[in-house]
């Protein structure tokens, strides 16, 4: 996206005043009670999330901001290569931070470059959360009800392409969750700002010792990185 010399200042002016905000006010209400311990632990850990990478949370918290200052939806899609492990933790995650900090008008969604199917350790590592994930349809690409909340609907989560009907067709914020989508995808249609977030593929460690770690880990690093973005919309 081309931004006009003033506009860009105006954008970066708009960051640097998110940096030296102060984390938003958190309320436990909306988010279901098995979640709370967890979420209370990686609240805790904004620390660990490199300056770098601030930076580009905190320019999707300005674009959130400034969809709602406007009236609008803000929409966020998050993409990696299948749709089937990092893009759903950002969605999910993303959906639950929004509750937890009370910033409404905020829809996620995932896809991916290809579809496959959301991946059983995925499942699983939000189970271990709290979360809860129901298989509604079954079939190699089954459809889960993720329940995080104890007033908002479920999230349906299953893999598709970014694209795909039901997902945003134009004015969303593209969150690139794997390197390997950010550059076989040089385009994103529809998209009006893509921001890169990788994370190492915890697919790495399939059938490993190391396997089940792997999946807390980048479960842990992602939750701890939406929350710490969510916390700045409304600082």
């Amino acid at each position: 996206m081309i931004f006009k010399s003033y506009r860009f200042v105006q954008f970066v002016f708009a960051v640097l005043l998110l940096g030296l905000a102060s984390p938003a006010s958190a309320s436990q209400d909306d988010v279901l009670p098995a979640i709370r311990p967890y979420i209370a632990k990686i609240t805790q850990e904004f620390e660990q999330i490199p300056v770098e990478r601030q930076l580009q949370l905190k320019k999707t918290a300005l674009f959130v901001r400034s969809k709602i200052q406007a009236g609008e939806i803000a929409q966020l899609t998050f993409i990696c290569t299948h749709n089937s492990r990092r893009s759903h933790l950002a969605q999910i995650w993303t959906q639950t931070a929004a509750a937890f900090y009370g910033v409404g008008g905020v829809q996620t969604f995932s896809g991916g470059t290809e579809a496959t199917a959301m991946n059983i350790r995925t499942v699983d590592a939000l189970r271990r959360v709290g979360f809860i994930l129901t298989d509604s349809t079954g079939g190699e690409n089954p459809v889960y009800l993720v329940k995080y909340s104890t007033t908002k609907p479920e999230l349906r989560a299953f893999s598709k392409l970014y694209n795909a009907d039901g997902n945003p067709q134009d004015n969303y914020a593209a969150l690139m969750t794997c390197s390997q989508a950010d550059k076989n995808c040089p385009v994103v249609q529809g998209s009006t700002l893509r921001i890169p977030i990788h994370y190492e593929d915890p697919k790495l460690a399939d059938n490993l010792p190391e396997e089940i770690a792997r999946y807390d880990e980048r479960t842990r690093q992602i939750g701890r990185e939406m929350f710490y973005m969510m916390a700045q919309v409304n600082s």
